[in-house]
């Protein structure tokens, strides 16, 4: 091999090298913009969480808002209500996150099948039909709708499903 073929050999493999690690910092960025994508749809649905919170502390504040007593009668109702929006909140947060492939897919499914319980209990099927206003991604609701839809009602105590 003469000088000439070995120094191309080497400015070859060089440039490859800095080529995959051109690949290898693109793909790490990808992967901690997609984390903080995650982190950041999780802080807004804590914040709301703590709204939801303050009316489950104080059911008089659910009042500010009209559209958040449509069907709600007593501060037990309010508590009910908010409470299951902040368990919905929760779960929203793992299925966000599943989605954006930050959670793997058996941890998922374990919320999920707690989520078909949740799904068949009155107090949550009460909220999800109420009109009252509901923030939530609107594929997430979709999904919820559909969970709920596919998920057979559980009997309230004294009542007939």
């Amino acid at each position: 091999m003469t000088p000439q073929e070995v120094q191309l050999l080497l400015q070859s493999i060089s440039s490859f090298a800095i080529a995959g690690g051109l690949v290898f910092a693109a793909f790490q960025f990808y992967h901690v913009r997609k984390a903080q994508h995650v982190a950041n749809f999780t802080k807004l649905v804590e914040l709301q969480m703590q709204l939801r919170r303050m009316r489950v502390d104080d059911p008089s504040l659910a009042k500010v808002y009209r559209d958040d007593m449509q069907g709600i009668e007593s501060d037990e109702e309010v508590r009910q209500y908010f409470f299951n929006l902040m368990q919905i909140s929760v779960y929203e947060i793992v299925w966000f996150s599943h989605r954006q492939g930050q959670i793997p897919q058996d941890y998922f499914h374990s919320w999920e099948q707690r989520m078909k319980q949740i799904a068949a209990e009155p107090s949550f099927r009460k909220v999800m039909s109420s009109p009252s206003m509901k923030i939530m991604h609107d594929d997430f609701q979709a999904y919820v709708m559909k969970l709920l839809h596919d998920t057979p009602s559980m009997a309230a105590p004294g009542r007939r499903a």
